[in-house]
């Protein structure tokens, strides 16, 4: 697993090179938090020593344990509690280590978060973010590696999205942070390692649309955004 190191998370800080997808996703933490302070981070295991894959190292350092916090086991709990901040003029990040356990607030997603814009006639939005992380390996077992992305989709009033490079895992978080809305993030675990190809801080971009080639063939072209 990931972990940022010192002098990682100090470089982080300083707006300077990164190396991988874990460290984009951090950076798009300090980031977040740092342009708007009603943006909280918290999730089982947020606070531990290998940060969720490192994917929040030096958080709870930088912003403090109000901000950045573990949370007890119980998904729903939880997940009700970040609906409650949403709601109540703060964004939340709420990170789930497995989308599997998610399940068990299923409720609070469907009929609350996904719902609460319409229901009350969009005078109160749900500026809630759910990391969810995918693909966790061998030896997890069928209930620790469904990739379940389809199932979200599905749900009104719910935005799903699922970043595919280390650009993307900066650029879509800080975006979903930024979205009023509830936003279904979804990482692959193994996408946590893959290397930045050296390119620094100043190669982010944000809120800019981008069209770039993954592969080429002669009979057919599909474009995504």
């Amino acid at each position: 697993m990931n972990m940022l190191n010192k002098n990682s998370v100090k470089e982080l800080k300083q707006n300077k090179r990164i190396n991988n997808f874990a460290d984009g996703i951090a950076a798009a933490f300090f980031d977040s938090m740092r342009y708007d302070p009603t943006v909280l981070a918290f999730g089982l295991g947020a606070t531990d020593p290998k940060n969720i894959f490192g994917t929040m190292a030096g958080l709870e350092d930088e912003f403090g344990n109000e901000r950045v916090f573990d949370t007890p086991i119980s998904e729903n709990a939880m997940t009700g509690m970040a609906i409650g901040l949403a709601i109540s003029g703060y964004k939340p990040v709420l990170t789930h280590q497995r989308l599997d356990f998610s399940l068990l607030s299923i409720d609070q997603i469907v009929n609350a978060a996904a719902k609460w814009y319409f229901m009350f006639g969009g005078q109160q939005s749900v500026p809630l973010v759910i990391r969810m992380i995918i693909g966790q390996g061998w030896g997890q077992g069928p209930t620790h590696s469904q990739a379940l992305q389809s199932w979200f989709a599905q749900i009104p009033g719910l935005k799903v999205i699922m970043p595919a490079f280390p650009k993307d895992g900066y650029n879509l978080l800080r975006c979903s942070i930024a979205d009023p809305n509830p936003v279904i993030f979804i990482e692959h675990r193994w996408l946590h390692q893959m290397s930045w190809n050296g390119e620094g801080r100043a190669g982010f971009y944000f809120l800019k649309e981008e069209i770039y080639g993954v592969s080429t063939g002669i009979d057919i072209t599909i474009v995504s955004n």
